[in-house]
Parts: C-alpha cells; structure tokens; sequence
C-alpha cells in the first residue's frame, strides 16, 4: 500500500470527472488533505483520496456544507447522522414545492395579469404560519376594539386556513381567492362596519354573536328553503306566518318588540348586512381545510328579505 503511486490534482479530476478548480478548493478547505508534496510544492495524493472525493462529492450533491462533511471525515458525525437530518430538510422541501406548484397552476387556472403573478407568487412561497397571520391580521383589524361577541371571535380565530403539503386544484384555488379576499380593503372595511353594528347591537342588549345567533341563522335556511322548495312567493297569505315565525325569532334576540317599525328596521339590516363576500370567506376556509362546505344562505334569506319588502310595501 505504501508503494502506491501519488497523485496530481489533474489526476484525480481525469478519474473522477471533477474539475481541477474544484478538487484545489476542497484541498484548500481541508477535506481533501494532501499525502505529499514536491519539491515544488506541488500537491500529491495517496490512494484513500479517490474515496474521499466520491464521498465528498456526495454529501455536496445533498446540500451538505463543506464545515459537516470536515466533521463527517473526521468522524465527529457519522454519514447516517447527516443523512437523516437532510433527509428531513428534503422532506421540507419537497412539501414547499408541491404546495408552490399547486398555488401557481391555481394561478395559470385564472389567467391572472402580471400584478396579481406577482402577488400569487408571493403566496404561494408562504409557511403555512404565514398563511395563518395573514388570517389573524385579518381578524385584528376587523374585530380589534369591538365586543362582538367571545363565541363569534372564537369561532374566527379557530378557523385558520391549514393547507395541506399536496393540495388539491379546488383546495389550492380556494387560498388563492381566500388570500385575496382577506386582502381587499373593501372587503376589510366591510367587516369592520358590519362588527360595529353587531357590537352597539350587544350594547343594547342582543344577543349576536352567539350561538342563539348562530340558531336563527340556521332557522332562517331551514325555513326559507321549505317554503322556496314549496313555492311559496314572498308576500302571499302562505308566506305570512313563515315570516311571523322568522321575524319574531329576530325580535326575540334583539330583545325588541316584533311590530312593522322592528319589521322596517329588520329589512335594513338584512340588506346593508346582506355581502355574499362574507358567506364566500366560510366557504372557503372550508374548502381549503377540507371540511364539508355548509349549504348557501343566501337563497332563503333572499327569500326572506323579499316577503318583508312585499309586506312593508
């Protein structure tokens, strides 16, 4: 083993396909030790650096830095040790980048102008904490400062956006609109003027904003539909005592007297408070959890809105 011959760095480059820049640099960083040297100075060497350079060349190709494979060569870690570790940041990574490819073909999908790539883009490359700020930044400014209800709130804070690693095209186009949405200040201020409301509403005395609230929801759909489903037209005799049943249950958690000024008031509420943007954020909240999406709203208390109109004149 002794008489075997030395090496040159041209060498070692021919025989391993590495360039001479390369092997010189490593040398210099101290993995590739030389066994000898000329004369000259020229470096030399031994048989065990044609291992070590395929060893080197590896862990590099794995994203190692040059200060682990120095511990690796010195065996302070072992190669298993580095192995799973970056088997780990692989396993990140592969995650991030199905997720930025969901995001982007959800992009491609809606044929978006150069602003709005750019703004995907930059969703797409966010953590999913990231992705829970820009939710809970939504929800401070919103809420900030307004009773509108411990339940309510906890209910918007409790629902974050969890995208999975490999999202579906519906899950991946659902956080694309979402971020936008979130991000509208139209939207934003529309939110605030409707959390005002519900929080003088509280002040006096109603009940919004909790599960009561959440119950005459649930009425109003159950009770619209029936009533859609049996063609029941707004402002006819059969629609009368659908619409006592509803606004009575309305006067019922604002804690005020059903007669025709609450009905006329009910009426201006429902329509000022009547954004399909805000069913549309639940929806998609859903969507991209992939929770069951809770059936529309919006056709019952259309329904709704309209029988009083008819009644009220």
């Amino acid at each position: 083993m002794d008489d075997a011959p030395l090496r040159t760095i041209g060498e070692l480059a021919r025989l391993t396909g590495l360039t001479v820049k390369t092997i010189r640099f490593w040398s210099d960083c101290g993995v590739l030790p030389p066994t000898d040297r000329t004369p000259a100075g020229y470096r030399r060497y031994g048989p065990e650096a044609l291992a070590r350079l395929d060893l080197v060349r590896t862990l590099r190709d794995l994203g190692v830095d040059l200060a682990t494979v120095q511990r690796v060569l010195a065996r302070e870690v072992t190669v298993a040790e580095v192995a799973a570790v970056h088997a780990e940041a692989l396993d990140v990574q592969i995650r991030t980048l199905r997720l930025r490819r969901a995001v982007l073909r959800a992009v491609a999908r809606r044929g978006s102008t150069p602003e709005e790539l750019e703004l995907m883009h930059k969703l797409a490359k966010l953590t999913d904490q990231e992705r829970r700020r820009l939710i809970t930044d939504f929800i401070d400014e919103a809420f900030d400062g307004l009773d509108v209800g411990p339940e309510f709130i906890s209910k918007m804070r409790q629902a974050m956006p969890a995208l999975p690693d490999d999202p579906t095209p519906e899950q991946a186009d659902a956080w694309v609109e979402l971020a936008e949405l979130v991000q509208d200040e139209d939207f934003r201020a529309g939110v605030r003027r409707a959390a005002a409301y519900q929080a003088d509403e509280r002040a006096s005395g109603a009940r919004t904003g909790t599960a009561a609230d959440a119950e005459l929801v649930e009425l109003v759909r159950e009770r619209g539909e029936l009533a859609l489903a049996a063609g029941v037209r707004p402002g006819s005799a059969a629609a009368r005592p659908v619409v006592d049943e509803l606004v009575g249950a309305f006067a019922e958690l604002f804690e005020r007297t059903d007669g025709r000024e609450f009905r006329a008031w009910l009426l201006e509420r429902m329509v000022l408070g009547n954004d399909p943007r805000y069913e549309r954020y639940w929806q998609l909240i859903a969507t991209v959890n992939g929770w069951p999406v809770a059936p529309t709203l919006a056709p019952a208390f259309d329904w709704l809105v309209a029988a009083l109109r008819a009644e009220l004149g």
